[in-house]
C-alpha cells in the first residue's frame, strides 16, 4: 500500500524529472502525449499557486509537449483543481479519476483459454512494439501513427519522424532493465497491449493495460494482467498496483485488486 500510495520514479532513459519541494514534472519527449509527461505531487501553499503553474507550464512549453497534472489525496493545496480550472485547466475527458489499486503476488488471476490468443514480448522488435503502440492508442483512442493507423502525427512532425520517436523508446525501454510491453494477438491480429515495470522486492506498476474494442468481452484484459503477474512474480515482488479507471477499475476489483487511494487528472493543453 506504502509503495502504490507513495512511489515517486527516478531518471531513467528517455525519462527526465523535475522534482522540487512543490510539484514534481515528468517530461518523456518520446511520448508526446498528456500522462506520461505530467506535473504531480502538488505541494504548495495557496499563495504560490499561480507561481506553480506558470513555472510548470513554462518546462512543458519550451518542449512543446501537452501534459497532465496529477492530483493525489495530499495535493496542497486542497482546492488546487479550482486554481487549475480559473487557468483554463479541466478534468481529463477520457476520465477524471482512477482508483490506486494493488493486490498480493500470491494472489491467483485464471485466465481462461482463448481460441488464437497469442502474448508476446512487444520490445524485441521495432515492428511488434508498433503494432502494440498502436493496439493501446486505438483502445484509448488517442491520434497516434501507428500500423492500424497510417496517418502523420501532426503538429508538424511527420510519419518517419514519429516512428523513429518510437524506437527510441522501445530502446529507452530496454535499456532500463525493468520495463515490459506485451503484444495480445488473436489469430495473428493485434487486439491489446499491456505495460509494467518492476521495481524488487516492493511491487510492479501495471501500465496501460487496454484492449481494441473489436477483441473486448473475450478476456483477453484478465489474460494479459495474469501474464503480467507472472512475469512480476519471477522477478520477485512482493504485489501488484495499478491506476484503474471508469473501464478497467470494476475488471481489476472482480480480478482480487483494492482500492487504497486516488489520483484525479487535470488536463493542460496550452503548451502543446
Amino acid at each position: 500500500m506504502d509503495f502504490a500510495n507513495q512511489f515517486r520514479p527516478d531518471p531513467g532513459p528517455g525519462i527526465e524529472i523535475i522534482a522540487t519541494p512543490r510539484f514534481r514534472a515528468t517530461i518523456q519527449p518520446d511520448f508526446p502525449i498528456a500522462g506520461p509527461n505530467n506535473a504531480s505531487w502538488i505541494r504548495c501553499r495557496p499563495d504560490e499557486v499561480r507561481d506553480v503553474i506558470r513555472e510548470v507550464r513554462a518546462i512543458f512549453a519550451s518542449r512543446h509537449l501537452p501534459f497532465m497534472w496529477t492530483l493525489d489525496p495530499g495535493a496542497q493545496p486542497p482546492d488546487f483543481a479550482d486554481h487549475l480550472a480559473r487557468h483554463g485547466v479541466h478534468p481529463d475527458p477520457h476520465g477524471v479519476e482512477s482508483q490506486v489499486m494493488v493486490m498480493s503476488i500470491e494472489a491467483t488471476v485464471e485466465s481462461p483459454p482463448i481460441e488464437g490468443l497469442e502474448i508476446r514480448d512487444a520490445l524485441v522488435d521495432l515492428e511488434t512494439f508498433r503494432t502494440a503502440d498502436g493496439a493501446a492508442a486505438e483502445a484509448f483512442g488517442q491520434a497516434t501513427p501507428s500500423p492500424l493507423q497510417g496517418r502523420g502525427s501532426g503538429r508538424g512532425a511527420g510519419k518517419n519522424d514519429y516512428i523513429a520517436m518510437q524506437d527510441r523508446r522501445r530502446l529507452n525501454f530496454r535499456a532500463a532493465g525493468n520495463r515490459h510491453l506485451l503484444l495480445a494477438t488473436i489469430d495473428g491480429e493485434p487486439a491489446g497491449a499491456a505495460g509494467m515495470s518492476v521495481f524488487p522486492p516492493p511491487g510492479a506498476i501495471l501500465q496501460g493495460g487496454a484492449v481494441r474494442p473489436k477483441f473486448r468481452g473475450r478476456g483477453i484484459y484478465r489474460a494479459l494482467v495474469a501474464a503480467r503477474q507472472e512475469i512480476a512474480r519471477q522477478a520477485g515482488v512482493d504485489g501488484l498496483t495499478v491506476w484503474g479507471g471508469n473501464m478497467s477499475a470494476p475488471i481489476l476489483a472482480g480480478l482480487g485488486f483494492e482500492k487504497v487511494g486516488w489520483r484525479r487528472f487535470y488536463l493542460d493543453t496550452s503548451t502543446g
